[in-house]
């Protein structure tokens, strides 16, 4: 094979379309759902390359027309997560040995997949699998998948450059290797974009996968499945099972050969987990590596210097896009008693004119949670918040789960701090205001700082510089993504590299070298051209 010092092709953020009526995307999209909407669905695991079928079917049914059936997959067992762990270990040598330039022309491809002849695919299955709106797909499925793809090669290629400096008849060398056995990639349901990342980035250093998707995210995952087969992925690189998580932990955790996890999801099930891989550290060949993003309970803070509608934007946008399941969602908001007033104003004004209904109606903004458990969760913390002294629901409130697990946004007052809907994450279209006075903002900061075990977003809101700037010093370990003027969601690949501290995870910053770097274990070469032939240093010579 020629050998070159390769370069890449220009990498920069996928464009996102616009879907406005009358548009070419919008008729295609919409084809798309119609077609996915017949049915006939049979999702079989994929390990080793091949499609695995077990007969165990489970549902799979759009959150937002719970009655209507899409289709089935194939639900397996502990013998299958074995099952792909042999595969991953069995393609590892080979993988890791294959070039650079190779593993990266796969991911590019997959992502010209993606944008191409894949996308209103893409869009569809997450559409209807997962419950978003055209818009909150779109930037998902599409656009951010594709810029992890993308500028993970990027970043890799960026990582390899990194060598150390030389001296003079000496070549010092460093090889990023991937990790020694495999890795497991537990995936959420609520961003097609970090199930398919979460695999992606550490097979894409040269890493095999087992990978287990969220239960109510396997529409999705199969599809990037088949898009990275198409791509020319070999098989056993990445190893898709649909299993439960306490079968797969049983059998992963347990595994000599496990190197590391990539996790997106609860704390508790991180927790869980981490406790698991300490108790079982002698059994494995090398120290895993734990990388994982949890919860969040992420804030605005503004302050009464703050513009009251680019708040009540930040605060409908945030709180309210994609059913506030984002673990960056607005979940709690701190206003000033002057401000108060007109902000909500704004804040219904809005909320008048949105729509909840299902994601074939491309004008609904709001669409249903992701299933019934959720809903059930949700309206249980606004019933207690409609009983309860310390409370209010002041907008929305209203539930209905007989076609789909829609609830409405709903904005609940505080009329305490510590109140359970300011601590707690909720996942849901519910957001908490606690109204402070106006001479009070340091007690609030520090009310605001000590309320959440979470750091993960947060923003604020402030006209006057030398606020923000104290804001930010006295907030600085309040979020690992930190908004000025704007709301907390909406990170984008090589922009914003994403992650939170404390109870948010490990902060390790999805999207960027950091996140990379996390699945390779770097070997330093030193090659001498003429090595010495006497053993005697000059200070030990005789005068």
């Amino acid at each position: 094979m020629t050998k070159a010092i390769f370069k890449l092709p220009p990498i920069k953020n996928e464009p996102l379309k616009t879907y406005a009526p009358g548009s070419p995307e919008r008729q295609e999209l919409k084809d798309k759902i119609a077609e996915l909407r017949k049915g006939g669905l049979d999702l079989p695991m994929i390990i080793d390359g091949k499609e695995v079928r077990t007969g165990n079917l489970l549902d799979i049914r759009p959150p937002h027309d719970h009655q209507h059936l899409l289709g089935h997959y194939h639900q397996g067992g502990k013998e299958h997560v074995q099952m792909a762990i042999e595969a991953a270990l069995k393609a590892k040598p080979a993988w890791e040995c294959m070039s650079w330039e190779s593993r990266a022309a796969i991911f590019l491809k997959a992502a010209d997949l993606m944008s191409g002849p894949y996308r209103q695919s893409l869009n569809a299955v997450t559409m209807l699998g997962q419950g978003k709106n055209v818009y909150q797909s779109e930037i998902d499925a599409v656009g951010e998948l594709i810029d992890f793809y993308r500028y993970n090669v990027k970043n890799m290629y960026d990582l390899y450059a990194m060598q150390p400096n030389s001296s003079d008849g000496i070549w010092n060398r460093m090889v990023w290797r991937p990790l020694e056995g495999f890795i497991f990639a537990l995936t959420p349901f609520n961003f097609t974009a970090i199930a398919g990342n979460l695999g992606g980035a550490p097979a894409l250093m040269g890493n095999t996968v087992v990978w287990k998707p969220s239960k109510t995210a396997v529409y999705a995952a199969h599809l990037v499945m088949t898009i990275l087969q198409e791509a020319g992925l070999p098989d056993g690189v990445m190893n898709l099972v649909y299993v439960s998580g306490p079968d797969a932990s049983e059998v992963v955790l347990n595994d000599e050969n496990f190197a590391g996890i990539h996790f997106t999801g609860s704390t508790r099930v991180f927790d869980g987990m981490w406790e698991k891989i300490a108790k079982n550290v002698p059994k494995y060949k090398s120290y895993p590596r734990i990388v994982g993003e949890t919860g969040g309970k992420d804030y605005v803070f503004a302050d009464a210097t703050a513009n009251a509608k680019q708040v009540a934007t930040a605060l409908i946008r945030g709180s309210f896009e994609y059913q506030g399941q984002k673990c960056s969602a607005a979940s709690r908001a701190y206003i000033p008693e002057s401000l108060w007033p007109e902000v909500k104003k704004f804040m219904e004004a809005d909320l008048s004119k949105i729509t909840v209904g299902g994601v074939e109606d491309f004008s609904n903004f709001v669409n249903a949670v992701i299933d019934e458990d959720s809903f059930d969760k949700l309206a249980k913390y606004i019933d207690d918040a409609k009983a309860s002294p310390n409370a209010e629901v002041i907008m929305g409130g209203s539930y209905d789960k007989s076609v789909g697990y829609f609830i409405d946004p709903t904005v609940i007052l505080a009329k305490k701090p510590d109140y359970i809907t300011m601590q707690e994450e909720l996942f849901g279209p519910v957001l908490t205001v606690y109204v402070y006075e106006d001479d009070k903002i340091e007690e609030t900061l520090d009310v605001l700082d000590n309320t959440s075990p979470y750091a993960l977003t947060g923003a604020i809101f402030s006209a006057r510089r030398d606020r923000i700037e104290h804001y930010t010093n006295r907030l600085t370990h309040t979020a690992g993504n930190f908004y000025i003027n704007d709301k907390p969601t909406g990170a984008v690949v090589d922009q914003q590299p994403f992650g939170g501290g404390r109870r948010s995870g490990t902060n390790d910053k999805a999207g960027s070298i950091f996140n990379m770097l996390r699945w390779v274990s770097p070997q330093c070469i030193k090659e001498t051209f003429v090595p010495a032939t006497d053993y005697m240093y000059p200070n030990f010579l005789e005068e």
